[in-house]
Protein backbone atom coordinates (compact mmCIF):
# COMPACT_ATOMS: atom_id res chain seq x y z
CA UNK A 1 0.00 0.00 0.00
CA UNK A 2 1.46 3.39 -0.96
CA UNK A 3 0.27 6.56 0.68
CA UNK A 4 1.11 10.20 0.03
CA UNK A 5 3.68 12.29 1.86
CA UNK A 6 3.76 11.73 5.60
CA UNK A 7 3.19 15.07 7.17
CA UNK A 8 1.45 14.99 10.52
CA UNK A 9 -1.62 13.38 8.90
CA UNK A 10 0.55 10.55 7.51
CA UNK A 11 2.17 9.76 10.84
CA UNK A 12 -0.72 7.63 12.13
CA UNK A 13 -0.25 5.37 9.07
CA UNK A 14 3.26 4.77 10.38
CA UNK A 15 1.95 3.98 13.85
CA UNK A 16 2.95 7.13 15.75
CA UNK A 17 0.68 8.54 18.43
CA UNK A 18 0.82 10.73 21.53
CA UNK A 19 2.73 9.43 24.53
CA UNK A 20 4.88 6.90 22.70
CA UNK A 21 8.58 6.39 23.32
CA UNK A 22 10.28 6.25 19.91
CA UNK A 23 13.91 5.20 19.52
CA UNK A 24 15.97 6.37 16.55
CA UNK A 25 18.78 4.50 14.80
CA UNK A 26 20.96 5.55 11.87
CA UNK A 27 20.72 9.30 12.45
CA UNK A 28 23.09 11.33 10.24
CA UNK A 29 23.25 14.75 8.61
CA UNK A 30 21.13 13.60 5.66
CA UNK A 31 17.95 12.69 7.61
CA UNK A 32 14.70 14.56 7.03
CA UNK A 33 14.63 16.89 10.03
CA UNK A 34 11.08 18.10 9.30
CA UNK A 35 9.87 14.50 9.53
CA UNK A 36 11.75 13.95 12.80
CA UNK A 37 10.21 17.12 14.28
CA UNK A 38 6.75 16.03 13.13
CA UNK A 39 7.20 12.67 14.88
CA UNK A 40 8.33 14.46 18.06
CA UNK A 41 5.31 16.77 17.87
CA UNK A 42 2.95 13.79 17.59
CA UNK A 43 4.52 11.72 20.38
CA UNK A 44 5.02 14.76 22.62
CA UNK A 45 8.70 14.18 23.39
CA UNK A 46 12.12 13.94 21.82
CA UNK A 47 13.27 10.80 20.03
CA UNK A 48 15.45 8.47 22.09
CA UNK A 49 19.01 7.80 20.94
CA UNK A 50 20.18 4.41 19.76
CA UNK A 51 21.77 3.70 23.18
CA UNK A 52 18.38 3.96 24.98
CA UNK A 53 17.90 0.88 27.18
CA UNK A 54 14.21 1.17 28.06
CA UNK A 55 11.27 -0.26 26.18
CA UNK A 56 10.36 1.59 22.98
CA UNK A 57 6.86 1.87 21.51
CA UNK A 58 8.33 2.40 18.06
CA UNK A 59 11.58 2.69 16.15
CA UNK A 60 12.81 4.98 13.39
CA UNK A 61 15.59 3.25 11.44
CA UNK A 62 17.33 5.47 8.87
CA UNK A 63 18.91 2.99 6.44
CA UNK A 64 21.10 3.56 3.40
CA UNK A 65 22.80 1.25 0.92
CA UNK A 66 26.17 0.38 2.45
CA UNK A 67 25.01 0.61 6.08
CA UNK A 68 25.55 -3.12 6.60
CA UNK A 69 23.16 -6.03 6.90
CA UNK A 70 19.54 -4.89 7.20
CA UNK A 71 18.40 -8.21 8.69
CA UNK A 72 20.93 -7.84 11.52
CA UNK A 73 19.84 -4.24 12.13
CA UNK A 74 16.16 -5.23 12.28
CA UNK A 75 16.85 -8.07 14.71
CA UNK A 76 18.93 -5.70 16.87
CA UNK A 77 16.19 -3.05 17.12
CA UNK A 78 13.63 -5.67 18.08
CA UNK A 79 15.36 -6.19 21.45
CA UNK A 80 13.96 -2.99 23.06
CA UNK A 81 10.66 -2.97 21.19
CA UNK A 82 7.37 -3.34 23.07
CA UNK A 83 5.00 -6.14 22.04
CA UNK A 84 2.99 -5.04 19.01
CA UNK A 85 5.23 -2.01 18.32
CA UNK A 86 6.48 -1.20 14.85
CA UNK A 87 9.72 -0.34 13.09
CA UNK A 88 9.72 2.42 10.50
CA UNK A 89 12.57 1.90 8.05
CA UNK A 90 13.44 5.13 6.23
CA UNK A 91 15.47 4.81 3.04
CA UNK A 92 16.53 7.27 0.33
CA UNK A 93 14.10 7.30 -2.59
CA UNK A 94 14.99 5.73 -5.93
CA UNK A 95 17.65 7.75 -7.73
CA UNK A 96 19.02 9.25 -4.50
CA UNK A 97 22.44 8.44 -3.07
CA UNK A 98 22.14 5.44 -0.75
CA UNK A 99 18.84 4.17 -2.18
CA UNK A 100 17.78 0.71 -1.04
CA UNK A 101 15.73 -1.56 -3.30
CA UNK A 102 12.23 -2.20 -1.95
CA UNK A 103 12.76 -5.94 -2.49
CA UNK A 104 15.73 -5.85 -0.08
CA UNK A 105 13.55 -4.25 2.59
CA UNK A 106 10.80 -6.83 2.06
CA UNK A 107 13.21 -9.80 2.05
CA UNK A 108 15.03 -8.51 5.14
CA UNK A 109 11.75 -7.96 6.95
CA UNK A 110 10.56 -11.51 6.24
CA UNK A 111 13.91 -12.97 7.30
CA UNK A 112 13.71 -10.99 10.58
CA UNK A 113 10.16 -12.28 11.17
CA UNK A 114 8.42 -9.02 10.21
CA UNK A 115 6.02 -7.88 7.50
CA UNK A 116 5.42 -4.52 5.83
CA UNK A 117 2.12 -2.80 6.59
CA UNK A 118 2.55 0.63 4.98
CA UNK A 119 4.82 2.46 2.57
CA UNK A 120 4.84 6.24 2.77
CA UNK A 121 6.71 9.02 1.00
CA UNK A 122 8.69 11.28 3.36
CA UNK A 123 9.44 14.65 1.79
CA UNK A 124 11.36 14.69 -1.46
CA UNK A 125 14.23 12.37 -0.50
CA UNK A 126 13.01 9.57 1.77
CA UNK A 127 10.55 6.68 1.78
CA UNK A 128 9.25 4.93 4.87
CA UNK A 129 8.22 1.31 5.33
CA UNK A 130 6.39 0.31 8.50
CA UNK A 131 7.27 -3.20 9.66
CA UNK A 132 5.45 -5.25 12.30
CA UNK A 133 5.86 -8.68 13.79
CA UNK A 134 3.00 -10.97 12.80
CA UNK A 135 0.29 -11.23 15.47
CA UNK A 136 0.74 -14.11 17.90
CA UNK A 137 4.42 -14.40 16.98
CA UNK A 138 7.12 -15.27 19.45
CA UNK A 139 10.54 -13.69 19.50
Amino acid sequence: MNTPAAGPSGLPKLGFSAGQVVQEYGYDDDVDHDFRYAVEDVIGSELEYDDFTGVADGVLLWWRDGDGDLVDALVDVLTNLAEGAGIVVLTPKAGRVGEVDAAEIEESAVTAGLHATANVSIGSDWSASRLLAPKNSRR
